[in-house]
């Protein structure tokens, strides 16, 4: 599997972005405080924190979908979408999050049950890293708080992506089979509700 050049930075920048949007919800800034954010106590804490917890799934997630497209014969690439990055950077900072940092494009044909794997292969590969993250905060102390919010981010990343809307993965996966969506949105929306509410 080939990672260009271009398709390196743009992860990289999509992951650096999505961590500053992440920590900046975290903070709760006033908006006049981002001249001085960098020096705000706990700041880069957590900056690392949501690098490795939201960054990783988004990578992941994003990772997954090349992945099998690739496994299916496609050619595939994650193309960072700039505008999206600085909206979701912005609206951390407001006190909410939209995040749409960009999205893996692939080409060749596709039979409606591939185009729906590869959709699927995101969702669940953010489902994997929260049980992953749920058995890390079993250990308790520092490790068991930061991976709690690696639990709470996967499960709301995987169930705002099974929504059959728009461009997001559940609108893929129900056009390819309406039970496979069911199965699979149910459970990871249902969750995702829980940790949001609960």
């Amino acid at each position: 599997m080939n990672v260009t050049r271009t398709e390196l930075r743009d992860l990289l920048v999509a992951w650096v972005a999505l961590g500053v949007a992440f920590a900046f919800l975290q903070l709760r800034l006033d908006p006049t405080e981002l001249v001085t954010v960098f020096t705000v106590p706990g700041f880069y804490r957590l900056l690392a924190v949501t690098m490795l917890t939201a960054g990783v799934g988004f990578l992941l997630h994003e990772l997954a979908h090349k992945v099998v497209a690739v496994h299916y014969g496609q050619y595939a690439e994650f193309r960072a979408d700039y505008g999206m990055l600085l909206l979701a950077v912005a609206s951390g900072l407001a006190g909410f999050l939209f995040a749409a940092p960009g999205a893996v494009h692939h080409r060749g044909r596709l039979t409606d049950r591939q185009g729906g794997l590869i959709a699927l292969a995101g969702p669940v590969t953010n489902l994997v890293l929260a049980g992953g993250f749920y058995a890390l905060s079993l250990a308790g102390g520092v490790v068991a708080a930061v991976a709690g919010y690696g639990v709470t981010i996967n499960l709301l990343l995987a169930g705002f992506n099974m929504l059959p809307y728009g461009p997001l993965d559940g609108r893929k996966v129900r056009a390819w089979s309406t039970a496979v969506w069911a199965a699979t949105a149910v459970p990871c929306v249902g969750l995702a509700v829980y940790v949001l509410f609960f």
